[in-house]
């Protein structure tokens, strides 16, 4: 391993800086510049994805049909779920792996610098796919972001535009997992053993197994819905005795494991961020990992808790129900462990802080209503109602999305060589924090009262918690709208105090070893460690 990193010719440029214009980017090879162009791009999607979800809210501020059709509605919140699950949350988190990960475990750069590039540049073609279906005949798909069969087999050519870009953003997170596989296996510094890795690498090694196990059956189903539509194949359609819930098995083997894949990561950032600032050790390190290990073997025996009104008999049910029940015990683990590590400690709460407090906060609360939706009798009540959407979404943007601008503001001043201004980043957490809550706490009372997912349009009686709701969403569009105009562009345009190398004081690892903006190379020569795995030895 050493041998490989020391040898000189490990890198064709490995003394030279970046190129410079276009060429630095298009065909970039280096970890950093391609960490960049990955959350870049992710935000944009953010921003795409977004919009649609404005739209949706619009349409529902107020009973009856306002702006959309109902066609076009069930497009809106088919492209709002494609373009933030495999659009924004998932590249972003390559984006901080490629970025993090070789400056965490002490390597030159990822494994394999060229597919790496190859890696991002998939996405491009694949989200101007995806987002150019609604300019295709007969509108974008809209057969909702899980794209069951029968519907499916109804939609128009953008259904197989849709397919494409799947395949190709599959393609993209498969090559992704493989390199950070290697990267973390093979790359890391002499002294650094698997059980000294922050915690974020860990995460993200699981996480990658997960998306190599999981990416070819999503694979798998899309392509039998593409045959079905073209081939005169029979997997779905009943009239050539094929099972729409066969789908449905299929697509959840993928997706449960796919939510796990969204969160790994961002439980990885939070136990960065928090021993940091509560200037202590992270309790309970190794019992971390095992939770981590444990939360992805079971993400594939809990798939169809999704399918309890689908004929299931009983004694599948309770399997599921208390397969999913199970999985609440590790993920327990890591909320303990956290406030542990903050129970006693010095702690200050700078922009970093406050938001991995929020996560741990708000996602607990999503973990507590995904507990309710495990029990079988409870969910076939509240199945496709408004409750679900507020359970996902206390999962995925109170979870991952917070998670990540945790992370931005945590590591953003080593990437950048700036700090960021304090006082926006408090206003830009608070700001989140209260619309969102104002939007997707009411949901759960919807979803109660019973008012159904997907439906532009609804009775009075859930009029007022629907107006509360639109609200609070516009509030968190313009709050992140603010995050980029007013800490993102400043701090990419070098405005701001200098950041010193270590701007955070209970900050640990090697990434707080190299200066503030991190060079164009580093670790060109492996760090050598202590016995703590933390400090570099002189």
């Amino acid at each position: 391993m050493s041998a490989v990193l020391d040898h000189p010719d490990h890198h064709d440029d490995h003394h030279h800086g970046p190129l410079h214009g276009w060429r630095r980017w298009v065909f970039a090879t280096n970890h950093k510049d391609i960490g960049t162009m990955y959350l870049l791009f992710s935000f944009t999607m953010l921003m795409i994805g977004g919009i649609l979800a404005l739209c949706i809210r619009a349409e529902l501020f107020q009973p009856g049909l306002q702006f959309f059709n109902p066609e076009l509605f069930n497009s809106f919140t088919t492209m709002h779920g494609l373009i933030m699950v495999f659009g924004a949350i998932m590249p972003a988190f390559v984006g901080f792996a490629n970025w993090m990960i070789p400056l965490q475990i002490g390597a030159s750069d990822m494994a394999f610098a060229r597919m790496n590039n190859f890696s991002f540049w998939l996405l491009i073609p694949a989200a101007l796919m995806l987002a150019g279906s609604f300019f295709m005949p007969g509108g974008a798909p809209a057969a909702g972001w899980t794209l069951y069969a029968p519907l499916t087999l109804q939609m128009g050519p953008s259904m197989d535009a849709g397919i494409f870009a799947m395949h190709i953003m599959g393609a993209s997170s498969i090559m992704g997992s493989i390199n950070i596989i290697v990267t973390i296996l093979n790359m890391r510094a002499p002294g650094m053993t698997l059980m000294r890795m922050p915690l974020f690498a860990w995460t993200w090694l699981i996480t990658a197994y997960l998306l190599i196990a999981v990416m070819p059956v999503l694979a798998g189903a899309i392509t039998m819905t593409l045959t079905d539509r073209h081939f005169g194949t029979s997997f779905f359609t009943p009239a050539g005795g094929g099972d729409p819930i066969m789908y449905q098995h299929i697509f959840w083997f993928f997706g449960h494991p796919e939510v796990y894949i969204m969160i790994l990561p961002a439980f990885g950032i939070v136990s960065a961020i928090v021993p940091a600032f509560a200037r202590k050790r992270l309790f309970g390190y190794t019992s971390m990992v095992y939770a981590t290990a444990s939360i992805a073997i079971l993400s594939f025996i809990v798939w169809a808790h999704h399918m309890y009104v689908t004929g299931m008999p009983v004694t599948g049910q309770l399997f599921f129900m208390y397969a999913t029940m199970l999985i609440a015990v590790p993920t327990g683990v890591k909320i303990f462990n956290w406030v542990a590590t903050m129970w006693r400690g010095s702690m200050t709460f700078e922009t970093p802080m406050l938001w991995a407090v929020g996560f741990i906060f708000v996602f607990t609360i999503g973990g507590f209503t995904g507990l309710i939706l495990a029990m079988a009798p409870i969910d076939i009540q509240l199945q496709d109602t408004y409750y679900v959407v507020a359970h996902f979404h206390y999962v995925l943007v109170a979870g991952s999305l917070f998670a990540l601008f945790a992370g931005v503001y945590y590591w953003g001043p080593k990437w950048t060589g700036v700090m960021y201004s304090e006082t926006r980043g408090k206003i830009h957490f608070w700001g989140s924090l209260i619309t969102f809550n104002v939007t997707f706490f009411p949901m759960h009372f919807l979803g109660l009262a019973g008012m159904p997912r997907r439906y532009a349009d609804y009775p009075m009686q859930f009029a007022d918690f629907n107006a509360l709701a639109s609200v609070g969403a516009f509030g968190f569009g313009l709050m992140q709208v603010y995050f980029f105009v007013f800490v993102v562009v400043p701090m990419m345009r070098g405005q701001g105090q200098k950041a010193p190398q270590k701007p955070w004081e209970g900050a640990e690892g090697l990434e707080w070893e190299v200066p503030s903006p991190a060079p164009f190379h580093t670790f060109e020569n492996p760090p050598k460690l202590n016995a703590s795995a933390t400090k570099v030895i002189a």
